[in-house]
């Protein structure tokens, strides 16, 4: 039986799902911080217990059928992030917001550089260093992400 506290974590996950297919200006693409993933680092290292690889899978693979990118991409990558981030979790744990954000600027650096890597080999994209922005907008990001998580947390007392 789901639980009170994984429907929390889903409704914020659909939140972030939801933020991450909103349509921008076509001048604002480039900069759209990755949304889902922040939200699933947050949650990973809140309460690594609730959210786990197979939940980034899952993720990822609706992230995929809902942007039309190919099947698996942000699955995989997804998971590779979270297994980074929950496997570390209390080491990251202790470190100031800003030392986080500089961490979650590498993650989305890796997230990005093995997207790039799949699409490549899948859709024989070449690189363009324009896809390195959403990493800049998601460090600035976390900070917000964090702050209101945690207040979101905190609130409905999620363990």
């Amino acid at each position: 039986m789901i639980n009170r506290y994984s429907l929390l974590i889903a409704l914020s996950i659909f939140f972030a799902l939801i933020m991450a297919l909103m349509p921008l200006p076509f001048s604002f693409e480039p900069f759209r911080p990755d949304w889902v993933l922040l939200v699933l680092m947050y949650w990973s290292l809140a309460v690594p217990h609730r959210l786990n690889i197979g939940t980034a899978w899952i993720v990822g693979l609706l992230i995929d059928l809902a942007s039309g990118s190919p099947l698996g991409v942000n699955s995989l990558t997804f998971s590779v992030c979270i297994f980074i981030t929950a496997s570390n979790f209390q080491k990251i744990r202790n470190f100031s917001l800003w030392q986080q954000s500089l961490l979650v600027g590498l993650f989305l650096t890796l997230y990005h550089l093995m997207q790039f890597w799949l699409n490549h080999f899948l859709l024989d994209v070449y690189f363009n260093p324009q896809y390195l922005w959403p990493v800049a907008t998601g460090m600035v990001s976390w900070f917000w992400v964090f702050l209101l998580l945690r207040k979101y947390r905190r609130h409905f007392r999620i363990r």
